[in-house]
């Protein structure tokens, strides 16, 4: 089941609780990957909220969202790079990203397998993929007042069985979100103390699970390998026909000449 864009717009984009939770998982991807200058750096999902840091020193930033879901313009004020997709086929060619970020895309996926192939399919030699899941051992989980009570939750154990079976290796793991989901002020003042206290007191239970993974030496056995795509699939289409290309697009198409 996938939840509505706008949905996602308006819990990280126009909520304290969300702009909260904006800031308290960002912080963990940018520990983990603190240098991308140079590199292409792709999310899934609406992983959005979560690539703005990248757009300085990236080489390039593709926001990916599934049709189902639906997309939005992205960066405001900015050149647009969110591209709407098939899950199933990612409009990038193998093996041309450096960095691959997962937010609400693994567990609301119609189909993990195929979504799977193709994050490892347009994963580049050495690079990394970064998949963050609802705990099904925390809170968020069990609160549908968030974003991240949807869907399929996760333990670290399954995702990394889910994640070995598809042609990664897990090589990180970490969690984020140890303040509880409401919308108490009081709560969301503290937040940031409680994050880092959380990162230390293996007492706490966080509400998401963040595993980096590689891609594996050997592919799993029966493991299709999925051909390039010879095409971008559409982007805010009534809006390409009535102004200039967007600029994610002039890249994509140079990608595939």
């Amino acid at each position: 089941m996938h939840l509505d864009v706008r949905d996602l717009r308006n819990f990280y984009y126009r909520q304290a609780l969300g702009r909260a939770t904006q800031r308290a998982i960002r912080t963990q991807v940018q520990h983990l990957w603190p240098d991308v200058t140079g590199q292409t750096v792709v999310g899934f999902g609406f992983a959005a909220p979560l690539l703005r840091p990248f757009l300085p020193d990236a080489r390039r930033v593709v926001a990916l969202m599934p049709g189902p879901q639906g997309v939005m313009a992205w960066p405001a004020g900015q050149p647009n790079v969110s591209v709407l997709t098939n899950e199933r086929m990612w409009p990038l060619e193998t093996g041309r990203v450096d960095k691959l970020v997962m937010l609400h895309g693994l567990e609301t996926s119609d189909d993990v397998s195929a979504m799977l192939s193709e994050a490892e399919r347009v994963l580049g030699p050495g690079g990394r993929a970064l998949f963050i899941v609802p705990n099904r051992a925390g809170l968020w989980s069990r609160n549908d007042a968030t974003p991240f009570g949807f869907g399929r939750p996760y333990t670290t154990g399954q995702l990394d069985a889910q994640l070995k079976g598809h042609g990664f290796t897990p090589i990180r793991h970490s969690t984020a979100l140890y303040f509880p989901p409401t919308h108490s002020r009081v709560w969301r003042r503290f937040s940031p103390l409680i994050e880092r206290l959380g990162q230390k007191l293996p007492v706490l239970t966080g509400g998401v699970v963040l595993v980096e993974a590689g891609k594996s030496a050997l592919r799993p056995p029966g493991q299709k390998v999925t051909p390039p795509h010879k095409r971008a699939l559409g982007i805010l289409e009534g809006l390409t026909n009535v102004g200039p290309k967007p600029a994610i697009l002039r890249e994509i198409d140079t990608f595939q000449k």
